[in-house]
Formats: structure tokens, C-alpha cells, sequence
């Protein structure tokens, strides 16, 4: 530790001690305290919003929307709270979300470890002492041997460098970061920039209470309908009724999600017309995994997933009446399901209305905001009284580079991830001690249902921090061996996959400079479990621990 964090954790104003730190406080830090308390162990949260719920704190944009249903999108560890608990659609907006996460943290008395409006800025570990050291923008200095990083994997919101967004006189938002309050576009000329998952969601809403909206497109994605609507009671029992079951089929499932009968054949076994029949009704099923689950080389066959993107396509050639504009919504430029496949209510209908106009951002890129709004690259200028940026987030790797995260002297965690994040099971990072990762890189995160992984990651680190406590150890970090046959693991999976033929968020694609490195693990949730159970079950495997 340095000596100014040593001067200053010594000041004692803002200073504790404590048996671990959890930096967030969503659904990956609220769970993180949940099982750290269960073990014993005094543990503190910092949060940097001013409540609970990560994601589903920031992300307020209109439409905002779980893309996996209710059902399925909720905690596990308690049996009555998924019992008692009622969700009113069949996928939850973001204010029921939110309801839900402040109802577990005030239900297991969560609130009191966490404190909000306090940013992590700096970990600084002392493998002489074994201790973390963690400062917030707030002053507090901390320490505790454990440090769990709950950060999330879309909680760094990337917003442009366009130039001229200074000058420009309206309002501009972002989707990550909305204000609380809501925002009414009535009457208001918009522009909104960008058609991913946060973009399908919101565009049509704005567009029902925009003067006119022009939607700037870079690249076209591939999107289903969800289907959504009031809770079928019927269906809410009957999951009830089996929950404990389905719980634990899921961990036998790539997704993290039972219910979806695993695909027996390949695409191109099926006959032209039994394709059809089968993508129809996915289609009106709704959800997307069951749309990717219609044969089972979608995903790693050119050839099959062909036929699914082409069903895709002539649906939104059938949907949107303006033939221009519909070759302009559909996706050519990669497999389906290659990037996140979005799910929407009446996204392409959306460019049937009157106020709405789709410009093509490829073709014509925005070369500048300006006072009045903006101007593309053939010189044409929109005025605007308000502009959304739907352009994601720095993801899975964002939140943690942001923080300086080192090991005495030693590089920082950003400075030895430039070439791209290495984990061990997306775990820990070699070289850094004592320090887990809740989903992150090199795990299936967000491949998967996100509450199920951080079940998963968490119960797995609380088994090995209490199988370090039997056994006297005081610190754990992987091997730079094992690190490296993980990482190697992880890009040969992908590249046995369609994935890498998309320039998605998955390889960090949209943040310029940003090294093209596959970073979530596609070989299945079932298989990882698989693999994280085998590890510990042989000793740590892969881990160094020490006294």
C-alpha cells in the first residue's frame, strides 16, 4: 500500500475495516452481501447511484424492459420470496425490476451495508499484510482481506465524442443514464442515435409522443417479438408449483433458463416448408431463445443460420410498408443471434408512422452536433429540440478499468488489460490477490440469465472463502497458466461459433481503441458450471492459496 492511503486510512475519519469489500450495489453486490453475511462475515457495499439496483437504477429510458421473462428473472436463493412475489407482466418494465430489487434488499435487511452516492475510485492490495485498501470519491478509506467486484457488465454508458455536443442549445440524453424525473418529448423534434437493444425498446414509445423523430442507424440488428402482456395467472401457478425444479434444470441448460425442450436437429434436416412452419411459430411464441432454439446448429452453421436470418428479414420486409426503408432495417451484415438479440412491441411498425424517419448513419455518418441539432457527412442539417444516444456502454470490462485497481507497485488491472481482459473463469484475475469478479469476462455473464450467473458466481466464491477459512489460508489467486488456458479456452469456443463474424459489444466493437477480444463465455452455462464445480472439487485447481 502506498504511503498516502496508509497516511489516510490511518486518519480514521472516514475509515473501517472490514472482512470484505463489495463494490455495487445491484443484484451482483445486493446478493454478494446476502451470502457474505451467511458466512459470517462483516462485509460493506459502495454504490455510486442513490439507490439500490444497478442496471435497473440507471437505465429508466422509456420501454426500458427485461428481455427474459419474470418468471425466470428473479432470485433464487429463497424459496418464499420467488413464492410470494407477484410480477405483473410477462416481462418486467424496469420500475417493476426496481420494486423488486429495493423489496430483497429491504426483506433481508440489505440497505444498512450499502452506501449509496459513493463511487470506488482506487483498490490498492498489500500482499505483506494481505489486505485490500479501497477509497471512494467520497473520502472513505477502507480495508479488508477480500475485495468483490459486483460492477456489472452494462454500467459504463459510452456516450460519443461527437463534436460540437457542446454547443447544441436542446436537451441530449442517454439511455444509461436518464433522468429521474422522466422526460416528455410531446410536440418535441428528436433525434435518436442508435437501434440496439436500449434503441428497439425506446424508439417506438418516443415516437407516439414526438412532433417527428429521425432515427439514425448505423448498423441494422436483428429483432423478435417479445410477446408481452398481463401475467397469465395460470401459467404464474403452474411455475410455481415447479420452480424448485426449474430451478435446477437450468444449470443443466446453455442459457441458465429451463423450460425451452432442447432442439433435436439441424436446420438444414428440416424440409423448406417445416422450417417455416417451426420459425412461425417461435415467432409468435415470442422470446428469443426459443426463437434460437428451433434447431441446434443455429449458431455454429452459416448455412442453417442462414435460414433463420432470411425468415427474419422477410418478416421485416412484410412489416414495414416502405421497401427502401425495411432493406434498410434488415440486418445483412451478420449471423442472427451474433450480436444481442433485441426484443421489442412494435418496433418495425414504428416506421410506418408518419412522424417517424429512418436515416442511414453508415452511408451518411453524423459528422458533428450542432447548435440546432446535427449534421451528417453529404452536408444535410436536422434541427432538433432534443437528442437521445441509444450507443451502449463501455461493456463488460468498463467499470472495472475505471476504477485504479493495482497491487502495490504493480501495473494497474486497466494497464495489464489493454491487450484485452484475462481472467480465470472470469472469476479472478491473476496477479491480483484475494480479488473475485462477479460475471466477469471469460464467464458467460451476459450469455446467459444474468441473475442465475451471479447466483452462481457468488455461491462459488462464498464455498471458497469458507473453504479458506477451514483450512487456515489467507489468500487465493489463480495461476498465470491457468489464466492463459482459460482465456485460450474462451476464444477457441467462440471461434467454433458464428459470433466472431459480428462486430458486436461482445468484442468491444463499438468503443473505438478498444482491443477485439470475444469476452463472455459461449460454451454454455451448463458446461461452466460444470467446470467452475470440477475446480473446486479438485483442491482450487488452477488457484494458488497460501497462508
Amino acid at each position: 500500500m502506498s504511503e498516502v492511503m496508509e497516511r489516510e486510512a490511518s486518519a480514521g475519519t472516514h475509515s473501517g475495516k472490514f472482512d470484505a469489500i463489495v463494490v455495487g450495489g445491484g443484484l451482483g453486490g445486493l446478493y454478494a452481501l446476502h451470502r457474505l453475511r451467511r458466512l459470517g462475515l462483516k462485509a460493506k457495499a459502495f454504490e455510486a447511484g442513490s439507490g439500490v439496483g444497478g442496471t435497473w437504477f440507471w437505465n429508466r429510458y422509456p420501454g426500458a424492459r427485461c428481455d427474459v421473462e419474470s418468471l425466470e428473472y428473479s432470485y433464487a436463493f429463497d424459496n418464499d420470496l420467488q413464492q410470494e412475489w407477484h410480477w405483473p407482466e410477462r416481462y418486467g418494465n424496469q420500475s417493476e425490476i426496481l420494486q423488486y430489487i429495493n423489496h430483497v434488499a429491504d426483506r433481508f435487511d440489505l440497505r444498512k451495508d450499502v452506501q449509496l452516492n459513493t463511487r470506488v475510485t482506487a483498490a490498492d492490495f498489500d500482499r505483506g499484510r494481505n489486505i485490500w485498501t479501497v477509497k471512494t470519491d467520497k473520502g472513505d478509506v477502507v480495508t479488508a482481506p477480500f475485495c468483490i467486484m459486483a460492477t456489472g457488465n452494462l454500467s459504463t454508458p459510452r456516450v460519443p465524442d461527437f463534436k460540437g455536443i457542446e454547443r447544441f442549445k436542446g436537451k441530449w440524453y442517454h439511455t444509461g443514464l436518464w433522468p429521474h424525473e422522466g422526460v416528455d418529448f410531446t410536440g418535441l423534434r428528436v433525434g435518436a442515435i442508435g437501434t440496439g437493444s436500449s434503441g428497439v425498446q425506446m424508439i417506438p414509445i418516443v415516437a407516439r409522443q414526438a412532433k417527428h423523430l429521425h432515427v439514425f442507424q448505423r448498423t441494422a440488428n436483428f429483432s423478435l417479438p417479445a410477446r408481452n402482456g398481463p401475467m397469465d395467472l395460470e401459467i404464474e401457478a403452474r411455475h410455481k408449483a415447479e420452480y424448485t425444479d426449474r430451478r435446477a434444470a437450468a444449470y443443466d441448460t446453455p442459457f441458465g433458463i429451463a423450460g425451452f425442450p432442447p432442439p433435436t436437429k439441424s436446420a438444414l434436416d428440416a424440409t423448406p416448408e417445416e422450417r417455416e412452419a417451426q420459425y412461425e411459430a417461435k415467432w409468435a411464441e415470442g422470446g428469443s431463445i426459443s426463437f434460437l432454439y428451433s434447431y441446434t446448429d443455429i449458431l455454429v452453421n452459416k448455412a442453417s443460420n442462414d435460414t433463420a436470418s432470411e425468415f427474419v428479414r422477410n418478416k421485416i420486409r412484410g412489416i414495414v410498408k416502405d421497401p427502401v426503408t425495411a432493406e434498410l432495417l434488415a440486418p445483412k451484415d451478420h449471423p442472427i443471434g451474433t450480436k444481442r438479440l433485441c426484443l421489442d412491441t412494435n418496433y418495425y411498425e414504428t416506421y410506418n408512422r408518419d412522424n417517424v424517419t429512418l436515416v442511414n448513419a453508415r452511408a451518411t455518418p453524423i459528422e458533428e452536433i450542432t447548435e440546432n441539432g446535427l449534421r451528417t457527412a453529404d452536408g444535410t442539417e436536422y434541427e432538433f429540440d432534443a437528442i437521445v444516444f441509444a450507443t451502449g456502454f463501455d461493456a463488460m470490462t468498463g467499470a472495472l478499468k475505471e476504477i485504479d485497481i493495482r497491487v502495490g507497485n504493480g501495473p494497474a488491472l486497466a494497464e495489464k488489460w489493454e491487450g484485452g481482459p484475462t481472467t480465470y473463469l472470469g472469476l479472478m484475475v491473476a496477479g491480483f490477490p484475494n480479488m473475485f469478479t462477479i460475471t466477469g469476462p471469460g464467464s458467460p455473464s451476459v450469455k446467459t440469465q444474468m441473475i442465475v450467473a451471479i447466483e452462481q458466481h457468488m455461491d462459488w466464491i462464498a464455498d471458497c472463502l469458507g473453504t479458506m477459512r477451514q483450512r487456515g489460508m489467507a489468500r487465493i489467486e489463480p495461476t498465470p497458466d491457468a489464466e492463459r488456458d482459460w482465456v485460450q479456452h474462451v476464444n477457441d469456443v467462440a471461434d467454433s461459433t458464428l459470433y466472431p463474424l459480428a462486430n458486436s459489444w461482445y468484442v468491444g466493437a463499438n468503443i473505438p481503441g478498444k482491443p477485439r477480444v470475444f469476452m463472455p463465455y459461449v460454451g454454455g452455462f451448463a458446461g461452466y458450471k460444470k467446470k467452475c464445480d470440477a475446480v473446486a472439487a479438485n483442491g482450487y485447481e488452477g488457484f494458488s492459496m497460501s497462508k
